[in-house]
């Protein structure tokens, strides 16, 4: 099945049996056109998510809607979960035109907001700069240490007048360096107002490389927990 959508960009959309609830989306702006998997809840969405993952942030999705890599990350193994929450959820490849996909995601239903997790934090921070304006903004394991010396989102956004409300979900024991739970605090307060509720997450299970989405990192054990602090945001972020 296809639908054609039109709202100064044209959408293509064809329904595949990725999983049971995934459909393969591809959408554009002018000539170029962009693969993501869309994941429906069952009736009318309460909201919507565009899910920008962490590492490199490539997911190869095939043409029958197949992630074939990062399937682990955190937000990509969860997003059946945001979708049985009753959220619209749009999961995108590296180099998806950010905008497209907002344009795409508040089609179907507003409020949009963006989740990232770890590096994918520096790719919605990018996307913000340039002008795309989500309603809400939800940071996990996030790049936030304003004064720290690898990339953070401060140093992109440059000034805290951009973010939208936003959410910063952190685990207190996560040993990756560059989400320290020390970066936090220094975060929000850079973040001037703009950061409505910091959630605090512990224990699950702390397996492999720190940054990998295996250990406290990357929530493992803690799923529900992170979904149900994000669902509560972005429902109606402010």
């Amino acid at each position: 099945m296809i639908r054609i959508f039109a709202f100064c960009v044209v959408l293509v959309c064809a329904a595949v049996q990725a999983r049971a609830a995934d459909e393969v989306v591809i959408f554009g702006r002018d000539a170029d056109l962009y693969r993501a998997v869309l994941t429906r809840p069952k009736g009318t969405p309460k909201a919507s998510l565009i899910l920008f993952t962490g590492g490199p942030g490539t997911l190869n999705i095939s043409s029958d809607g197949t992630i074939n890599t990062g399937r682990n990350n955190q937000l990509v193994r969860t997003r059946d979960l945001y979708a049985a929450r009753g959220f619209a959820v749009l999961t995108i490849d590296l180099h998806t035109d950010r905008a497209a996909a907002l344009a795409f995601m508040q089609k179907i239903k507003r409020p949009v907001s963006f989740v990232a997790t770890s590096r994918g934090t520096l790719r919605a921070a990018e996307a913000i700069r340039q002008g795309v304006q989500p309603d809400g903004l939800v940071l996990t394991s996030g790049m936030l240490d304003p004064g720290m010396r690898f990339e953070n989102v401060p140093a992109i956004l440059g000034s805290p007048s951009l973010l939208p409300p936003t959410l910063v979900v952190q685990h207190r024991q996560d040993g990756c360096r560059v989400t320290l739970p020390s970066g936090v605090d220094p975060f929000v307060a850079w973040a001037d107002g703009h950061v409505r509720k910091v959630v605090w997450l512990s224990g699950g299970v702390d397996e492999g490389d720190p940054c990998q989405a295996m250990g406290y990192h990357g929530f493992a054990g803690l799923d529900a927990a992170v979904v149900s602090a994000v669902t509560s945001f972005a429902v109606a972020p402010r």
